[in-house]
Formats: C-alpha cells, structure tokens, sequence
C-alpha cells in the first residue's frame, strides 16, 4: 500500500490528465493531534533497555525547545535532525509498537470530524491518499482505519535489522510533499485542478497550492491568514 518517498521528481506541472478526482491529507495537525514527538517518545519509553530509556527521554525532554525552534525555520531540517534519534531500534520492534502505537496513541487523538470528512470524501467517489513526514510503521494502520486507499510516508533506512538513523528516498516533509503529489499525479495521470488537499501548517503552503481544491483544515495563524488571502475554505475538524 504504502509508495513511500521513493522516485521523487520535480519536472513541469501536470496537464489535463483524467476525470479521476484525489485528496490528499496531512496528518499530523490535520488529522491527529500527536506529531512525530509524541511518537517518538513512545518507542523511547518502550526500548527494552532501561539505560536506553532514560537516556532517550532525557535527550528528548533537554532537546525540545531547540527542536521547536528548528521546526519553525524548516520542517525538513528538523524531520531529518529528529529521526536520528531512531539510530539502532530494531526494525521489528518498530513495526510491533508500531501498531500499538496507532491504537493506544494515535486513534484516540484523532480529530473529532476526520473519520467523518474522509467518508463523506470516499463516498463521492474521491480517492484518499495520506502524505505525511510520519513514519510508514504508524501510517500504515492509520490509513487502513480511515479508509485510505493510499499514503506516502517516510521510511527508514534498515541495515542489518536496525535503523541507522536516515530515512530512505529524499524525506517527506515541506515542500517535498508537494513534489511527492506531483509525482503521484504524473503516475497515475490525474489532473491536479481537479484535486484536493488538506492540511495544518503553512509549512504546507507549496502543497496545498499544488492542486485545484485546498482547504486549510485546522490552520495555525499563517496559513489561516493565507487562505484568507486566496479565498481558500478554512474547516476545523477538532468540534
């Protein structure tokens, strides 16, 4: 199911494709309320290790405000600084918490009115795609719950069973969601006017201007005032 991030291109905007109508959602914001932090801090507190434990959630706990501020210059610079944190978990504990994870963390975070606006999506005969700087491990059973019938997530790089820290194919974050979509719509030959997209941060600015039909779901105070500026529809799924 998952396309991860793999063959990512730039190129030339897509042109009229098919009649086939997708949309595409953040997740974390938009979605769900916990992010990669929340996530992460789970698996930390789960290592078998004690030593490693402690000395995971006190580097997480000493390193957030730099990680903020990180995330507030460049999303990518902190994906790719945060998951180095994963450096020597094991890939199959990573997919065991993985599913743990989605249901004791994620599904009850979940927005009030997001299961509900991808049914009502689904049902128009919409096709539902997640694109999301998470990991594949915990998307995977989010997007079979929701309903999804695709999803690109960031995957990462295994060797000799464990995580070394790097993710694999350039990393989903910012503006590289925006990349990711126009791939996708190349592949499969969809007609990105006639798309949709969802999402949180004016991080997501690039992929939201990407299709026909963005909608700011959620919006933090930059992109709300820019989809004031565009006459982008604003919805808030938390009610």
């Amino acid at each position: 199911m998952s396309l991860g991030v793999g063959g990512v291109t730039g190129g030339s905007a897509v042109g009229k494709g098919t009649s086939q109508q997708v949309a595409f959602y953040d997740v974390d914001g938009t979605l769900i309320k916990t992010n990669v932090v929340h996530v992460y801090a789970y698996y930390a507190a789960n290592h078998p290790s004690l030593s490693r434990r402690l000395s995971s959630l006190t580097k997480l706990v000493a390193s957030i405000p730099a990680y903020m501020v990180t995330d507030y210059y460049s999303r990518k610079v902190f994906n790719e600084w945060f998951y180095r944190n994963y450096a020597g978990f094991s890939e199959d504990r990573l997919v065991v918490l993985g599913e743990e994870i989605f249901e004791k963390l994620i599904r009850p975070s979940m927005f009030a009115g997001a299961a509900d606006l991808i049914k009502r999506s689904k049902d128009a005969g919409i096709k539902q795609v997640l694109v999301t700087g998470a990991l594949d491990v915990v998307t995977r059973p989010l997007a079979e719950h929701l309903g999804a019938d695709d999803f690109g997530a960031n995957r990462l790089e295994i060797v000799d069973g464990f995580a070394t820290g790097r993710t694999i194919g350039p990393l989903l974050a910012g503006p590289n969601k925006s990349m990711w979509i126009r791939d996708y719509a190349t592949r499969h030959g969809l007609n990105l006017d006639l798309c949709w997209a969802y999402a949180d941060s004016f991080s997501d600015l690039p992929m939201l201007s990407m299709v026909g039909r963005p909608c700011a779901v959620n919006p933090d105070f930059k992109l709300k005032a820019a989809a004031r500026d565009f006459d982008w529809p604003v919805l808030d799924l938390s009610r």
